[in-house]
């Protein structure tokens, strides 16, 4: 895509501007409510995860959030929501959240040696 510099300092401009508001909001009780509020329909897949899982979510995604802003970089944004959309997709299957959080120790036998290319 092209674009040019202006445009693209614009953008980035308004993406900070908006991810210091919502560090800001994080900090009061208010905001933290609203945030929890809006966020499912932010992110859908956050309906599947447990209510101390969301506002772990919330938390992790403000601090990305402020430190981003900070550094005005916003890899580790996208890596945060990615971790915590396939954590929802564990808990949204219940047949391989059980898979995962089992603890089974059972031996299975030794591990089939593959084939050397």
């Amino acid at each position: 895509m092209l674009t040019t510099a202006s445009r693209a300092e614009q953008d980035q401009e308004v993406a900070g501007a908006t991810r210091r508001m919502l560090v800001e909001m994080m900090r009061t009780a208010d905001g933290r409510r609203l945030v929890m509020d809006v966020l499912p329909a932010a992110f859908p897949w956050v309906r599947y995860l447990p209510a101390h899982e969301t506002r772990q979510f919330a938390i992790e995604l403000a601090k990305a959030l402020g430190a981003a802003a900070a550094l005005e970089n916003t890899a580790a944004i996208a890596q945060l929501l990615a971790e915590w959309r396939h954590t929802a997709e564990v808990y949204a299957d219940p047949e391989l959240h059980a898979t995962l959080t089992t603890d089974s120790r059972a031996d299975h036998g030794p591990v089939p040696e593959t084939a050397a290319p």
